[in-house]
């Protein structure tokens, strides 16, 4: 097993789902057997509006073959496991590529080359550079906080740390966390069914990060998989008391839940308040399986 760039933009002819598969020709695909069973980083190329930057992390489960077109695979992903990075990272880091294979002459990225190839394997120790960077605030060196720099934004340590980050991918504690600071950040810590912006005494915000589809149920802890919503609404999303259509209008059980609590907990116009960057918002997908299984 072992680590990998996968490259994937919006505009992809390929037939990719986010989170769900990875699609790729043959000449891939020694490669990509190589992943099955460890995690690969998202990197989005600046194409149709695209970041230019790693921002998702997630396990490869298994391959099968395209049996619609010959010569092509599918690289099945472990829904569960998808990750998003508190920050988007760009491949340079203070003017040298994180990935080594990408490093011209003076250490900066080259165009071209194998900065193209769709997938891309990495060492444990690029892949852990690029996590880090991806988590600034919340990694450090052997679980020890120690003084760093900041260069452009992004902490910069040093020395290189051994401690297994992948271990820290795997954590309940450390996935919740992500999961909420992302949410809220989407959000801007506002309640999305509510519109109310509510901060305790010390100025933390009241909103709560909601998984669409629950971690018992496999549910991916992505942006895209959450909602802000304040504890009360928080709760009743959960039983299935309140969810949210395709079209981003909110549905009530009219039945369940009186008319004068609706007015004081939901916008007038009943119609979800979302992100305005359309990559964080609920994915249809998620929202459906919401309404099947729970409302």
């Amino acid at each position: 097993m072992t680590n990998a760039v996968f490259i994937h933009k919006a505009d992809s002819g390929y037939d990719d789902l986010a989170g769900i598969q990875y699609h790729f020709p043959k000449q891939y695909l020694s490669r990509v057997e190589k992943t099955v069973g460890d995690w690969v980083v998202m990197w989005e190329p600046r194409s149709n509006g695209g970041r230019m930057a790693y921002h998702t992390v997630q396990k490869v489960e298994s391959i099968i073959q395209d049996y619609q077109n010959d010569g092509y695979f599918y690289a099945i992903f472990d829904r569960a496991s998808e990750l998003n990075f508190d920050q988007s990272v760009p491949r340079e880091i203070d003017g040298l590529a994180l990935e080594q294979s990408l490093r011209g002459k003076d250490g900066r990225a080259m165009s071209g080359g194998n900065s193209v190839s769709a997938v891309r394997l990495i060492s444990s120790r690029e892949f852990n550079d690029i996590l880090f960077y991806a988590y600034p605030k919340n990694l450090s060196p052997m679980g020890v906080n120690q003084s760093v720099e900041t260069v452009d934004g992004f902490e910069d340590v040093q020395t290189y740390f051994e401690h297994p980050i992948v271990e820290r991918l795997t954590k309940r504690k450390f996935r919740d966390a992500a999961f909420r600071r992302q949410v809220k950040k989407a959000y801007n810590a506002t309640c999305a069914m509510s519109g109310l912006s509510l901060k305790n005494g010390g100025g933390r915000p009241e909103v709560e990060a909601a998984h669409i589809i629950s971690v018992e149920d496999n549910g991916p802890d992505t942006v895209r998989n959450g909602l802000a919503l304040s504890g009360t609404l928080h709760w009743m999303f959960d039983r299935g008391l309140i969810g949210v259509d395709e079209d981003y209008s909110i549905i009530i059980s009219e039945d369940k839940i009186p008319k004068s609590t609706v007015e004081r907990l939901i916008v007038p116009d009943r119609r979800l308040l979302l992100p305005s960057d359309a990559s964080k918002r609920p994915h249809p997908t998620y929202l459906k399986h919401h309404r099947e299984k729970y409302f």
